[in-house]
C-alpha cells in the first residue's frame, strides 16, 4: 500500500484544482542542483530483520564519545550527567502540559521554568532571564535582533572568535532582515579592535566567553567603550560550566548574555536538542524573546507560578512580537535545572575546577610533544594547539587508534588558513588514563608524519 494511496485520477483532480500540470511544478522554487534526478541509491527491499541487522552493523563502525577517549568540544561538551537527573525529570510533578497556558494545571512546568530562570540569572550575573530558547546559536541571533530593536540601528559588530555556527545564525537572520554584520580578521589569540568597527548605525558588539579558541578575556573595559558609543554588549557563553570559576558577564557590564546550557543535565545527543540561555538587563525586559515565568500567590494565599510575560507571535499581534521561537526547550531545561540544583554553588565550583585542572594537565602533556604548540595562553577547559601537519589528517589518524582527539578548526572555518590548528577539550569525564592514551597516540601519529 502506498503511503498516500491516491489514484492517477485523484492526483489529476488535485493538480487541476490548484492550477498546475504536474507534481514537479510544485517544486519549481527548489534549486535544480538540490533536486533528485532519479531513485535514491538504496539496496533492493529487504525484510525488517535484515534491515535492522544492516543498520546495526553500520552503527557498530561509529566511535562514540562514551566508548573511546574523547576530547572534542567546540560548543558541545561531554560531561557526566548523574543518573539522579534522569530520575527527577521523569517524576509525575513535571508531567504537565508542554505549553503552560493554564497555570492551574501546569504548576510543575511553570515552577521548574521559574527555577531555571533564577539559576541562569545567578550564573550570568544578570537580573532577568527568559524561559529558554532553542540553543545557544539561536539565542545569540535573537540577542542581535533585540539589540537592533532597542537601539533602532541595523548593524552588528561580531568578534572573529565567535563560534562559526553562532555567526552563521546571525548572518542568516541579518540577510533576511536587511541588517549588516561586520567582523575583524580571523586570529587565534590576537587583539581584536572591535571598537574601531563601530559606526553611527551599530547596535551591538558580540563576543564569546571563553572564545572559540578557548581564550579568556575580561570584557569590562570593552563594555564601557561599547556603551559609551550607544551600543549594547552581547556576551556569548557556549560552555556554561565555565561560570563556576570565571567572572560573570553581568559583573563585566554586559547588556545581554546568551549561552548554551547543554553541559548541565544534557548529553551530546548527536548535536541536539539543546537548551539556549538568554539573560539581560532589567530595562530591556519587554524586548526579550520567548517567555518569562513569575511567582505569585493564588486565591488561597499559596505560592504559585504564572506565565508573566510572553512577547512571541502566538500571544500578541504578529507585528508586535519579539520572536517566533515557540519553545521553552522544556525537557532540556528541566534536566539543566535538576543537575544545577543537585550541584549547588559549591558543587558547580568544584566541577569547574576539575574541568580546568584536566585541561591544564592535558595541555602540559601535549606541549611536551615535539612539533606541538599550545596557542591559547589562558583557557578554561578547551584550548587550541598548532600541529606540524594538517589537523584533519591528524584527527583521522588518532581515530584509527580509537582516540577522538579534537575538532580541526578548518572544519568549522574552512577559509581561515588554520589547517594546522586543532581545538582540544578536556572535562571531568576524562580520566588520567584518557590523557595518557591521548599523549601516547599523538606522539605515535606525529612520528609517522615526520617520517
Amino acid at each position: 500500500m502506498r503511503y498516500l494511496p491516491l489514484t492517477p485520477t485523484d492526483r489529476g483532480a488535485m493538480l487541476s484544482r490548484i492550477g498546475v500540470d504536474t507534481i514537479d511544478d510544485l517544486f519549481i522554487d527548489v534549486p535544480e542542483p538540490a533536486r533528485l534526478d532519479g531513485p535514491i541509491n538504496l539496496p533492493p527491499h529487504q525484510t525488517e530483520m535484515q534491515v535492522e541487522r544492516d543498520l546495526l552493523a553500520m552503527a557498530a563502525q561509529n566511535k562514540t564519545a562514551s566508548t573511546v577517549p574523547f576530547f572534542c568540544g567546540a560548543g558541545a561538551y561531554k560531561h557526566h550527567v548523574p543518573a539522579s537527573v534522569d530520575h527527577i525529570i521523569q517524576r509525575s510533578e513535571f508531567l504537565t502540559s508542554y505549553t503552560p497556558y493554564q497555570p492551574e494545571i501546569t504548576q510543575g512546568t511553570l515552577q521548574y521554568l521559574f527555577e531555571f530562570q533564577t539559576q541562569v540569572c545567578e550564573l550570568t550575573g544578570m537580573p532577568v532571564a527568559n524561559a529558554s530558547m532553542y540553543d545557544g546559536s539561536t539565542a545569540t541571533g535573537e540577542a542581535v535582533l533585540m539589540a537592533h530593536r532597542i537601539t533602532r540601528k541595523k548593524r552588528a559588530v561580531i568578534s572573529a572568535r565567535l563560534h562559526p555556527h553562532y555567526r552563521g545564525v546571525i548572518d542568516n537572520l541579518s540577510d533576511m532582515g536587511g541588517f549588516d554584520v561586520a567582523s575583524p580578521a580571523d586570529s587565534v589569540n590576537g587583539v581584536e579592535d572591535l571598537v574601531a568597527l563601530i559606526d553611527e548605525d551599530t547596535s551591538s558588539v558580540v563576543v564569546q566567553y571563553p572564545d572559540f579558541f578557548g581564550n579568556i578575556m575580561d570584557y569590562s573595559t570593552l563594555a564601557s567603550e561599547v556603551q559609551s558609543r550607544g551600543c549594547l554588549l552581547i556576551v556569548v557563553v557556549p560552555e556554561i560550566i565555565s561560570l563556576g570559576l570565571l567572572k560573570r558577564p553581568g559583573d563585566m557590564g554586559a547588556d545581554i548574555v546568551t549561552g548554551e546550557g547543554q553541559s548541565l543535565g544534557n548529553g551530546l545527543n548527536f548535536g541536539g536538542p539543546y537548551v539556549g540561555l538568554f539573560a539581560a538587563k532589567e530595562k530591556y525586559l519587554r524586548q526579550m524573546p520567548g517567555r518569562l515565568c513569575g511567582e505569585t500567590v493564588d486565591a488561597d494565599g499559596k505560592r504559585g507560578f504564572v506565565l508573566t510575560l510572553s512577547t512571541r507571535e502566538q500571544h500578541i499581534r504578529r507585528d508586535k512580537a519579539t520572536s517566533n521561537i515557540c519553545t521553552n526547550s522544556g525537557l532540556c531545561s528541566l534536566a539543566f535545572t535538576a543537575h544545577m540544583t543537585l550541584l549547588g554553588g559549591q558543587g558547580l565550583r568544584h566541577l569547574a575546577a576539575l574541568n580546568h585542572a584536566r585541561a591544564v594537565h592535558l595541555a602540559d602533556k601535549l606541549e611536551g610533544i615535539a612539533g606541538v604548540e599550545v596557542v591559547t595562553p589562558a583557557f578554561f577547559n578547551e584550548f587550541a594547539i598548532r600541529l606540524p601537519a594538517p589537523a584533519e589528517q591528524i584527527v583521522e589518524a588518532l581515530a584509527e587508534k580509537s582516540v577522538l582527539g579534537g575538532v580541526p578548526v578548518s572544519r568549522l572555518m574552512p577559509d581561515s588558513n588554520m589547517d594546522d590548528v586543532l581545538l582540544v577539550a578536556a572535562t571531568e569525564a576524562n580520566t588520567e588514563a584518557d590523557l595518557e592514551i591521548y599523549e601516547a597516540a599523538l606522539r605515535d601519529v606525529l612520528k609517522g608524519v615526520s617520517a
